[in-house]
């Protein structure tokens, strides 16, 4: 599942390329045409992420608001900009991509960026412009020189502001996402220590702290050294502080990667090398019955409110 920092890197991606321009909007698959017809043709004026939720709001004052849920993704074609220096999408073809509207009269480039659980880029398998949707293609936002399209979502809809605005104020913060870190944290503090649930639930809990899925839920409590069936309220406040502070640190990491890695031991060379090796980003996660990284023992795969939980039971105690 895609967790907040490939949200925030959408978010940012959009900003680049569609915020600010009128947009043909569409739904090749049909299942969106009613919310197409309210935005086709409308500017969008702002994206913005608010843990796994984006919301692209338009010059009607309507939101687009979007959960990718286990198997969403975006699709980017066409004059895709750069995110910037160390933002760059691992795998790239490269070549320099061109900015919209640098070539005012040539076709746009063909590339395709896929920004979901993992991201990639590589050529279009098609020169035509715009080109063909590809699968199940929810909603297709384009520019003219850049093509979105958004395929596998758990939820798709138009809001209003209003009601945009109720679904934001049932997410728990976001350190991407707040004016104040240290207030943010103190919500974070009492809704994680007020509650007689495992703390490993809590932290996929949306509401508790937006963002966190089951890589960063799983890593942000070995890094804690933290046991994640302990309960909350059984849970020190300041140890829900040190996790608080390290999902800012993760997150930010996230966003400007685009990938989990996870683990702090690594020098310049090693994290290089796990940047394109998914097996050495993380101390936990999906290492199920292999050595843990720190003391040896066999890592435990357990299940909690239905999703996997990796621990290792020597060091989380």
């Amino acid at each position: 599942m895609p967790e907040g920092h490939t949200v925030h890197r959408v978010a940012r991606q959009l900003t680049l390329d569609l915020v600010g321009r009128p947009l043909a909007v569409s739904s090749p698959q049909g299942r969106f045409a009613a919310g197409a017809a309210r935005l086709d043709g409308r500017t969008m004026t702002r994206a913005t992420a608010v843990g796994k939720q984006l919301f692209c709001t338009f010059d009607t004052a309507d939101v687009l608001r979007v959960h990718l849920g286990l198997y969403g993704a975006w699709d980017l074609y066409g004059d895709v900009s750069p995110l910037g220096d160390g933002e760059r999408v691992r795998g790239s073809l490269g070549a320099p991509r061109v900015r919209p509207g640098a070539l005012m009269d040539a076709q746009p480039s063909t590339r395709r960026l896929r920004m979901g659980e993992d991201e990639s880029e590589h050529a279009a398998a098609d020169d035509a412009w715009p080109p063909p949707p590809l699968g199940q293609v929810r909603v297709r936002l384009d520019s003219g020189s850049v093509v979105a399209d958004l395929r596998g979502p758990s939820a798709c809809e138009v809001l209003t502001t209003e009601e945009a605005a109720l679904v934001r104020a049932r997410l728990g913060p976001d350190p991407q996402d707040v004016d104040d870190l240290d207030a943010a944290e103190q919500v974070v503090v009492d809704r994680v220590t007020r509650r007689d649930v495992p703390v490993g639930q809590l932290l996929m809990d949306q509401s508790v702290v937006a963002g966190i899925g089951n890589i960063y839920r799983a890593e942000l409590l070995f890094r804690a050294r933290l046991d994640p069936w302990t309960r909350g309220r059984r849970v020190p406040p300041e140890t829900v502080r040190a996790i608080w502070q390290d999902w800012a640190l993760l997150l930010a990491d996230g966003i400007r990667d685009g990938v989990m890695l996870t683990r702090e031991d690594l020098d310049a060379a090693g994290r290089e090398a796990a940047a394109h090796d998914p097996t050495l980003r993380h101390w936990v996660y999906g290492r199920g019955g292999l050595p843990c990284r720190v003391c040896g023992t066999p890592v435990v795969v357990e299940e909690l409110a239905t999703r996997k939980l990796y621990r290792c039971p020597a060091c989380q105690l």
